[in-house]
């Protein structure tokens, strides 16, 4: 990024590489407090007109950033009676400037990046302690203006995130991709994250609209980033590598799938990606296509630029996509559900696999299952909580998961349990409907590794049945999953009931050709390790507030774990 300071509408992404200040004075100095500063200038003219005219009084918006930035340099070493400037006239309404300009920067999403290696200062301080340090300048410099126009000391301090919401680091990183991928091979990895918990992330969007869709052609001969606005996450996703490229402008989404997919080191960035996504591409349309590059054996997913994919489901599902029409050429079964290993004090242990699609009651079920069975439940170990696959060995079918965290619904979940690992958690439009929060669950070891399968359930929220029920015939079961019904709560664009092919529209929907002989085949393995398949009833459909569907079907999955 050639920029010291990006800023478009509510993000801002600080370049460390470039401008680092190391003092309050190095700071009002810089170029970038002078941008940032006529910025918010530009924005007072139409939401804060009264300030607009105090600032300007007869100068032009360049004067008055000049005369500001002097006076506050000089307040940074002197006291206000040796200072001569006609703005500390009226000091209430300058610290109401000042207050306004602070706040201004906390509305903004802010994140700083810093090169790997060797070489800088900053570099071989650490990009945590780097970005620590400058959190702490910004805070110092408007405790000590604030305090200052106050003429007093403050009594209450609150220690905020004033400078970053999260930082990066990013390092090059030779690839093996041929020569059909060069326009990438440039494009900054990201090494490192820190993100500052919890994280309060608000995009544009707060659903998700539309299909991934196959195409003819690749997209990679219509991508338009380069090195300096895009950066690429590598992801591990279950057993496969992605590369996840993505526009800077996005990079709230792509920061978050910290909390959600496994970072490749450096090592297995080296190796060719399984999945390649381009989120945030500058074609002028509005696609969301993959296309399989059979010729290098990579799945390779488009998402064009767009205010509306300024939404964390976008990212995620795209990748998820890749990931199952990657699997099911191996001969894997995606399930979009959830799989735990639940071990009882008593020493019983299962494995619980649902399955559903958005909205349908998964991670809810399992949320009420915890709560029910707290005193008699040693150990809930998430397997994956949206995304998984089915494979066979040795005659055996074995789960296995996608990613090391969880986007879940705020409005689903029980009132305290957001608040259980907020510490590290990301929080997405809370004030809003289909709020979400993405917290860590797992770590990947448990992720890609086989897991035995003891149920395996259908969640079904439109049938008036209560508990669990297991199917008469391995066929009823498959036309029940296949159908995919439910009742749409509005997650996505539809609302009602609604079906879907085998309750997963990211992937086996759109190659059920594919996908129809490994469901005959995984679910005759289920039924020759004589495992559990049927359906719980958890009623989301109809009242999200009424939990009794929800209690009774967590009733008697942990009466099978006690007594199957």
């Amino acid at each position: 990024m050639k920029e010291s300071l990006y800023l478009k509408d509510d993000l801002a992404i600080v370049n460390f590489n470039i401008a680092f200040p190391l003092s309050k004075q190095e700071l009002l100095k810089s170029a970038e407090f002078g941008n940032f500063l006529r910025n918010f200038i530009d924005v007072a003219k139409d939401e804060h007109i009264d300030l607009y005219n105090y600032i300007l009084n007869g100068k032009t918006p360049r004067e008055a950033t000049f005369e500001i930035i002097k006076l506050l340099r000089q307040m940074i070493v002197l006291e206000l009676d040796e200072i001569d400037s006609v703005y500390l006239n009226d000091k209430e309404k300058l610290l109401d400037f000042v207050e306004e300009v602070y706040d201004y920067w906390k509305g903004h999403q802010r994140f700083s990046i810093v090169n790997a290696g060797k070489g800088m200062a900053i570099q071989e301080s650490g990009f945590i302690a780097a970005d620590s340090r400058f959190n702490n300048l910004i805070r110092e410099l408007y405790r000590e203006v604030e305090e200052k126009l106050l003429g007093r000391k403050n009594k209450i301090y609150r220690q905020l995130q004033t400078g970053t919401n999260a930082a990066i680091s990013i390092r090059q990183n030779k690839t093996k991709l041929s020569e059909k991928y060069d326009v990438l091979k440039d494009i900054w990895f990201i090494d490192s994250i820190m993100l500052r918990t919890p994280l309060i992330l608000y995009p544009k969007s707060n659903k998700r609209s539309g299909m991934f869709t196959e195409r003819d052609t690749n997209p990679i001969h219509e991508f338009s980033g380069n090195k300096d606005t895009w950066f690429v996450y590598p992801a591990k996703i279950g057993s496969l590598l992605a590369f996840i490229y993505f526009h800077r402008d996005f990079i709230a989404s792509a920061v978050s799938l910290g909390n959600l997919f496994e970072l490749a080191n450096e090592e297995e960035c080296n190796q060719k990606p399984d999945l390649i996504c381009l989120f945030g591409n500058e074609d002028n349309s509005e696609q969301t296509t993959f296309y399989h590059d059979k010729e290098e054996n990579i799945w390779v997913g488009c998402v064009s630029y767009h205010e509306r994919i300024d939404y964390f489901g976008y990212i995620k599902k795209m990748s998820l996509t890749l990931h199952n029409l990657a699997q099911m050429e191996k001969g894997w079964l995606p399930i979009h559900g959830a799989f735990v290993n639940i071990t009882l004090k008593n020493g019983k242990s299962k494995g619980i696999m649902l399955m559903g699609d958005s909205g349908a009651g998964k991670s809810e079920s399992i949320e009420a299952l915890k709560a029910l069975g707290h005193e008699k439940i040693k150990n809930i170990e998430v397997v994956f909580d949206d995304m998984g696959t089915i494979h066979i060995e040795d005659g055996v079918p074995y789960g296995q998961g996608t990613e090391i965290g969880a986007f879940i619904r705020l409005d689903d979940l029980d009132p305290g349990t957001p608040y259980r690992d907020m510490d590290r958690s990301i929080f997405m439009s809370p004030q809003q409907s289909n709020s979400r929060v993405i917290t860590p669950a797992v770590s990947y070891d448990v992720v890609a590794t086989n897991h035995k399968i003891d149920l395996f359930a259908y969640a079904n929220n439109y049938d008036q049945a209560f508990g669990l029920h297991r199917f008469d015939s391995m066929e009823e079961a498959k036309n029940v999953c296949k159908e995919g019904k439910r009742m749409a709560l509005g997650t996505t664009q539809e609302v009602g009931i609604s079906t879907t092919y085998f309750a997963n529209p990211f992937g086996p929907m759109q190659k059920q050709d594919i996908c129809e002989p490994l469901i005959d085949n995984v679910f005759a393995c289920l039924k020759e390790n004589g495992i559990f398949v049927g359906e719980i009833y958890t009623h989301l459909g109809f009242n999200k507030e009424n939990r009794e569907g929800l209690q009774t079907a967590a009733k008697e999955l942990l009466e099978f774990i006690e007594n199957d």
